[in-house]
């Protein structure tokens, strides 16, 4: 009787172990099940936006919480457990992967999803809206003391790219002042017609997007020098295409950075979703230049019959 009983509680014992890890099992995280934390650079804010609507539908075990900030305060998120990716206007330096994999014992993945633009652009009654990269370095140093607005003066990808890229490491002139986020800096710019702005493609370049509709009517993106074209003396202003060809010259990179050390979690069903087709379709509608597939680009001409 003695045995029975012993043989029938190990039973017991092995079904409520068994249950218990399955229990376990339903909870592991997957690349379509799970939660997880990410923060975005504010410039992506649209197009990310879009990519995670669609992402969620297709994988509705998912959660994905973003905060949308400033590209500086994405990486000092980047270094918390609590956060697992970033999406921003660059990748890690040499310096901040040794230092991720001193700390983690691997270096968090990265790599460009698509090609922003740094958008110019004045107030629809501007009398001035071509511009060469010195006028511009003009106006952003402050020799020129036509007013300048961004999404803040620090610390966002917009401001450390025109710092780099046009100022080459030199200071903003005090005509530069700063907005609180890109939709200010529109507003901004939509209300004063002596004013130029800076903001992501993703925010002006859609012209699907009623809201952005609405913005157009305010607004008109500025002729930029085109620094790699053949012939000198042609302007662009930014678009896909402009982007693609290489003839807008204010052009940046929009990168993931991903904490995951196995292809097994949230963060790297959300990068592949938005590397591969849709992904990278989402970010063709949004009028950004993919980087994961070629979609085919073509020069055309219309000839007009007389």
């Amino acid at each position: 009787m003695s045995k029975a009983v012993t043989y029938i509680g190990a039973m017991l014992f092995m079904f409520f172990v068994s249950c218990g890890n399955g229990d376990k099992k339903t909870n592991l995280e997957t690349v379509t099940s799970g939660e997880i934390n990410i923060s975005v650079d504010e410039s992506f804010k649209p197009v990310i936006e879009e990519q995670l609507s669609v992402h969620h539908a297709s994988f509705p075990n998912t959660k994905i919480n973003v905060s949308y900030k400033s590209e500086a305060a994405c990486f000092r998120d980047l270094q918390s457990d609590s956060t697992r990716m970033i999406i921003v206007g660059r990748g890690l330096t040499e310096k901040e992967a040794k230092a991720y994999n001193n700390n983690l014992s691997y270096t968090p993945q990265y790599g460009i999803l698509a090609y922003d633009a740094v958008v110019a652009f004045v107030n629809k009654e501007s009398k001035d809206s071509v511009y060469t990269i010195a006028d511009l370095r003009d106006i952003l140093s402050g020799k020129n003391q036509k007013k300048a607005v961004m999404d803040g003066l620090n610390a966002t990808s917009t401001v450390r790219y025109l710092k780099d890229s046009i100022l080459h490491g030199g200071d903003f002139g005090k005509n530069v002042v700063a907005a609180e986020g890109s939709e200010k800096v529109i507003e901004t710019i939509s209300n004063n017609p002596d004013m130029i702005g800076f903001v992501g493609l993703s925010w002006v370049g859609d012209s699907y997007d009623p809201k952005q509709v609405a913005y157009q009517k305010k607004i008109r993106l500025a002729l930029v020098e085109c620094v790699k074209c053949e012939e000198k003396g042609l302007y662009a202003k930014a678009s896909q295409a402009s982007l693609a060809f290489g003839e807008y010259p204010l052009a940046r990179p929009l990168y993931y950075i991903l904490k995951e050390n196995a292809p097994t979690g949230v963060g790297s069903g959300f990068m592949n979703f938005m590397s591969l087709e849709r992904g990278q379709l989402i970010f063709r509608r949004s009028f950004l230049v993919p980087a994961k597939m070629g979609f085919n680009v073509r020069k055309g001409q219309i000839r007009e019959e007389k």
